[in-house]
């Protein structure tokens, strides 16, 4: 496969089509990250409905996680949340150190 030319390189910060922002890890600078407690959850689907990154992970109608590798931590899941203790917690990301995500 030979290497493209300068012609043929898009220009920096150019987004050369849609539907690409799922093949890149964008959640790694989040400073803040949502826990999702099952026991609390009503699955209203506010979190999903609201998500700007599409992180929070849906099965058969009821939020099964979320997804941290696009997860950007902006709280939005855990403001919208109707329950009261919230089913969604944000939690300071350096309380978890290098270890993966993990649910309640």
């Amino acid at each position: 496969m030979k290497a493209p030319n300068w012609k043929e390189i898009p220009p920096g910060g150019v987004i050369a089509k849609g539907g690409t922002a799922f093949q890149y890890a964008t959640g790694d600078w989040r400073n803040s990250r949502p826990i999702h407690d099952l026991e609390l959850c009503i699955n209203c689907l506010r979190c999903w409905v609201y998500c700007p990154d599409a992180s929070i992970k849906v099965k058969d109608g009821k939020v099964v996680g979320i997804d941290y590798d696009h997860c950007k931590g902006c709280g939005i899941c855990s403001k919208e949340c109707p329950t009261n203790p919230k089913a969604i917690k944000m939690f300071n990301e350096t309380d978890f150190g290098e270890s993966h995500p993990s649910e309640f």
